[in-house]
């Protein structure tokens, strides 16, 4: 049985208006590396691996739901008192005569989600090896977006998210151990 509590995983607390900000934190709401592309790719993923792996793909990807929730309400409380002169300044006039205020699935550069950056190998070490790059390429984004603000109440919240895709990593790193000691001593996969 899966619950949802009604709370952020991490307060999210932003300081100023920052449209611009808004739009680099989309990479991480729809973009290849982002947390939506994340939590389906585990999702998928834990149908076709073995099942002592089965709960870390579960546990991980709907973890990643609450970092889509947490960028979620950064972009919102970045945007929510911005004028349409300063979405326009933040090169957000496209979005907003499509969306209004609105999330829409797409990274920074306004390209939109797609199932293509899901990848599914039905080999369960490639797929973990695929969930480490993916772990560590938002950990790098993170980083990134956490160089781009001064607004250290924003900061905070992305050096939470960068290190739960640390501990993310290191969690499928011990998997692929498992799994690799298994398959040697079983000839398995």
């Amino acid at each position: 049985m899966w619950y949802y509590e009604k709370k952020l995983q991490y307060p999210v607390r932003v300081s100023k208006c920052d449209p611009y900000m808004a739009k680099l934190l989309l990479e991480q709401y729809g973009g290849a590396d982002g947390e939506l592309a994340a939590a389906l790719r585990y999702l998928n993923q834990r149908y076709t691996i073995p099942n002592k792996v089965i709960g870390l793909l579960n546990d991980i990807g709907t973890e990643e739901f609450a970092h889509l929730e947490m960028i979620a309400t950064m972009v919102y409380k970045l945007t929510k008192d911005a004028t349409p002169e300063q979405l326009r300044a933040a090169g957000l006039a496209d979005h907003y005569v499509n969306h209004d205020k609105a999330l829409y699935y797409q990274n920074a550069s306004g390209v939109p989600w797609t199932a293509a950056y899901i990848q599914a190998k039905g080999d369960p070490i490639a797929d973990l090896y695929e969930d480490i790059a993916a772990e560590e390429k938002a950990r790098a984004t993170y980083q990134w977006l956490i160089d781009m603000t001064d607004d250290v109440d924003l900061q905070d919240g992305l050096k939470f998210l960068r290190q739960r895709e640390v501990v993310h990593s290191q969690r499928f790193r011990e998997a692929v151990e498992l799994l690799k000691e298994e398959r040697d001593r079983k000839k398995i996969f």
